[in-house]
């Protein structure tokens, strides 16, 4: 069990038999009384965020969520498609579970999903991801002082803003949470 001071960013919990996941945490002392956390929390199986404090002495329940590999092979209109690198079963989930597959995830790469109720909910996602330089305009001479970006397209579709010295073939390291180009990968 947590205490509310145990909570922090990406902690998953259990409430009312539903897994949450931590968004947001600001503990607040209250004079005499003990201290309160107001959370931001928000449902791994709807999607709604709800604001949630707890006092000092509630005990919050972990979501027996459980981590297994698999591995994304394609995706459709609407369908994703994974596969279980244990058992090889094919998985077929809505597109509408993580929009962000198709974008960072190259077909053939292995990514951790969150089980609950044996049942995928969600996805544990790397902080940024290595993709390759299919399009990229070629740069201004002389621009190479400043700070001017361009569009370049990435293997997966996405479309990135890349300093002008980034060429097709080069490798970038791409954030994940935003989508933003980072660095040149080595």
């Amino acid at each position: 069990m947590y205490g509310p001071t145990d909570l922090r960013k990406d902690t998953l919990i259990e409430l009312d038999g539903a897994p949450y996941k931590v968004i947001e945490y600001a503990q607040k002392q209250m004079g005499r009384g003990g201290s309160i956390v107001n959370t931001k929390i928000k449902n791994l199986l709807t999607g709604n965020v709800l604001d949630k404090t707890f006092r000092n002495d509630a005990s919050i329940a972990p979501a027996d969520i459980t981590r297994e590999k698999v591995q994304y092979l394609y995706a459709d209109a609407d369908t994703l498609y994974f596969m279980n690198t244990e058992s090889f079963e094919t998985i077929e989930l809505p597109k509408k579970i993580d929009e962000n597959i198709p974008k960072f995830i190259i077909e053939g790469s292995q990514i951790e999903a969150l089980v609950f109720d044996e049942k995928i909910i969600g996805f544990e996602w790397p902080k940024n991801v290595v993709l390759k330089v299919v399009q990229a305009p070629g740069a201004d001479k002389g621009n190479s002082a400043s700070s001017t970006t361009k569009e370049v397209e990435l293997e997966t579709g996405i479309k990135v803003q890349a300093p002008q010295f980034i060429k097709e073939g080069d490798r970038l390291k791409v954030d994940t949470r935003s989508g933003a180009y980072l660095e040149r990968a080595k």
